[in-house]
């Protein structure tokens, strides 16, 4: 009878660790498939500094902004470079919007980079997702227009994330 339970025992732990193992060996797969493939060393495009009012009542507040581009590649460089008159001043209204109080709290800055990573895809066709209406139809039980999403291609951004190299708000 002991050598029952020993071998039924025995059996019981060999089974819950090869089903481990083969669950390690599959998480390891699912992540090495999932991990962005390395083209090399990251790479930056940092901007000028920027000087900004910023929103608060009186005007008297200004923000002093370093910003850094994390880019997909080298390549994507140039691209930025083209568009970033424009990303520029798409930023500095972003930041003018806001307010000190906004600003000196760290959730602020992390809305702000996100706002700012949104504000420079937009030239290269991301962004906010574009609502079309569909067109009505002529019929007389026609249904009203529904808002479609608009299908993109899905392209790399060039901008890939958006660092702050400096930030201070007086």
């Amino acid at each position: 009878m002991l050598v029952v339970v020993l071998a039924l025992a025995g059996g019981g732990a060999w089974f819950f660790i090869s089903k481990q193992r083969a669950a390690a060996d599959d998480s390891e797969h699912e992540s090495a498939a999932h991990a962005a493939p390395t083209v090399g060393p990251p790479t930056y495009l940092p901007l000028d500094n920027m000087v900004v009012n910023l929103s608060d009542p009186g005007g008297e507040k200004v923000a002093q902004i370093g910003i850094t581009f994390e880019l997909f590649d080298a390549k994507a460089a140039e691209r930025v470079k083209l568009y970033l008159p424009t990303i520029r001043s798409s930023v500095l209204l972003l930041v003018s919007q806001r307010s000190s109080e906004e600003l000196l709290q760290r959730e602020g800055k992390e809305k702000l980079a996100a706002d700012i990573l949104r504000e420079a895809a937009r030239p290269f066709g991301g962004g906010d997702d574009e609502v079309e209406q569909e067109p009505e139809k002529p019929a007389a039980g026609a249904k009203k227009a529904k808002a479609v999403k608009k299908p993109k291609a899905r392209q790399q951004m060039p901008v890939t994330g958006v660092l702050f190299s400096s930030f201070i708000v007086q």
